[in-house]
């Protein structure tokens, strides 16, 4: 099993920046590929950014590229969405999750954490 913990989130103005964080407990961290994904209210459940195992490869969604930059410290167990450039359409509540793929799709990840909610004003 592995538990993943997300923080980081708030209200944030428009262009503003957030980091946010998902700290891991468990099997070890470091066997995992790590997803970041975002739900706004009615709306489905969408891929944000992935990063490899080692943290050497990430490949993020077209709607986040340039502005939004994951990355992981496997010592610390934790994985990070460095978020930039912040607009409206970014507001959802964010998720973190563990798999053994590197992979856009969320029915891969077998692990979630309870997610971190970004609210981003006009």
């Amino acid at each position: 099993q592995v538990q993943l913990v997300e923080s980081g989130g708030g209200l944030v103005q428009a262009g503003g920046s957030l980091r946010l964080s998902c700290t891991a407990s468990g099997r070890t961290f470091g066997n995992y590929a790590m997803g970041w994904f975002r739900q706004a209210p009615g709306k489905e459940r969408e891929f944000v950014a992935a990063i490899s195992w080692s943290g050497v490869n990430t490949y993020y969604a077209d709607s986040v590229k340039g502005r939004f930059t994951s990355s992981r410290d496997n010592a610390k167990n934790t994985v990070y969405l460095q978020m930039n450039s912040l607009k409206p359409e970014d507001t959802a509540n964010y998720y973190c999750a563990a798999g053994t793929r590197y992979t856009t799709l969320a029915s891969d990840y077998d692990y979630w954490g309870q997610g971190t909610q970004v609210t981003v004003s006009s």
